[in-house]
């Protein structure tokens, strides 16, 4: 364990010689010429600023640090990197917004006439079955009405 012990000065140990000219600096209180008296805090005033003082409070403080040209060239180049990030943010939602409207005018509508025309093709092929199947029960009946029609 490590023992710390205090070392006093000289200058504030010995007391000055008073003179004619500084008697209103002279005085018999021995608290004068110490030097711990302005220094002294208490540990749990300390603390209690410590604990008081958020982290932002901190990092402001630090600010000090770095000097001001560096301030300003990051600060310049937070800046410009959010206003290009707002604006490009901004440009993707105003075309996102473009697209998926004009996908919702002219695709909807497209996308339900390729169904429809689909399902006309369904029809013709399944008559085109019915008809090939009807054929096939009864082949001569129809030739003999397509005859029939032709003499007409």
């Amino acid at each position: 364990m490590v023992k710390l012990t205090e070392v006093e000065d000289e200058h504030f140990t010995d007391k000055p010689t008073p003179s004619k000219n500084d008697a209103l600096l002279v005085s018999d209180d021995e608290e004068d010429y110490t030097d711990t008296e302005s220094e002294i805090s208490n540990d749990d005033e300390e603390d209690l600023e410590l604990e008081e003082e958020s982290l932002y409070d901190r990092l402001s403080a630090l600010k000090d640090i770095i000097p001001p040209g560096a301030r300003r060239t990051v600060t310049s180049s937070v800046s410009s990197l959010t206003s290009f990030t707002k604006a490009s943010l901004s440009f993707s939602g105003k075309a996102l917004w473009v697209i998926s409207t004009s996908a919702f005018l002219i695709g909807v509508p497209w996308a339900l006439a390729y169904a429809e025309e689909e399902q006309y093709i369904q029809m013709e092929r399944e008559q085109g079955m019915i008809k090939g199947a009807n054929e096939m029960l009864t082949p001569g009946v129809e030739s003999e009405k397509q005859e029939a029609h032709a003499s007409l």
